[in-house]
């Protein structure tokens, strides 16, 4: 068991009560490191295949991708625990953001590659930013995946500093997002029902890693929104 977390035991006459949300904080990490093992498998038995295969590349494709989508709800919810515990807390450091999109681009070169998706970039070599690195290759990586997802074949990373805010868009050419998704961009967690296909978790932990991010009193953010051209999505996130 991990030294993080303690199972909270209070024994009354025959019966235990269990601290639930420790158990679940533990078994969450377990299952991340078995997916971590997983996906370095599924990568390595996609690189075996010949190119003749493509069917079955196509499969492993699939089955990489679903496993890590699986790997970043984890990643969430043990994170929104840490919220719940007042115990998340941010690694600020230099961060450039080139170095930090092309890392994101390299690790779905499995999808985009199979899937013939075009990846550009316009970042400015020499732009860096102080942020939290990990979290924010979290929060961009899912919208990128997301992008794969949902028919894109196109997609651009950007960059911009405007007032006193990084600007990170990431734009693509799919069907854009639903007025449903829209709308539930500023819900608060309470909002969000589970018995919907699409909980907002995702969009609910990208707008918590922005907020995350203040500088006096100004506070990171993130917007949605459709290109009126192309009816691509729009994802930014700003931070100060």
């Amino acid at each position: 068991m991990s030294q993080n977390h303690q199972l909270h035991v209070d024994k009354r006459s025959d019966n235990l009560t269990i601290d639930f949300a420790s158990v679940m904080a533990v078994a969450v990490h377990d299952m991340k490191n078995s997916l971590s093992l997983l996906l370095q498998t599924i990568e390595d038995l996609s690189k075996s295949l010949p190119p003749s295969e493509n069917i079955s590349r196509q499969y492993i494709v699939d089955l990489h991708y679903e496993a890590n989508r699986m790997n970043t709800t984890l990643v969430q919810i043990l994170s929104l625990y840490r919220v719940e515990l007042d115990a998340l807390s941010l690694n600020i450091d230099e961060c450039f953001m080139e170095d930090l999109v092309y890392e994101i681009i390299e690790s779905n070169k499995t999808y985009t590659k199979q899937k013939n998706i075009t990846c550009s970039v316009e970042v400015d070599s020499e732009l860096s930013w102080f942020t939290d690195k990990d979290l924010l290759f979290l929060l961009l990586n899912d919208v990128l995946v997301n992008a794969i997802r949902y028919g894109a074949s196109e997609i651009k990373i950007s960059t911009v500093v405007e007032n006193e805010y990084l600007c990170i868009a990431v734009e693509d050419n799919g069907p854009g997002y639903p007025q449903s998704m829209l709308d539930m961009s500023d819900a608060a967690m309470k909002s969000l029902s589970v018995n919907e296909g699409r909980t907002g978790l995702g969009l609910f932990f990208a707008r918590m890693i922005a907020q995350t991010h203040k500088n006096k009193d100004r506070q990171g953010s993130i917007k949605l929104s459709n290109n009126s051209v192309t009816g691509g999505s729009i994802f930014k996130v700003l931070l100060p």
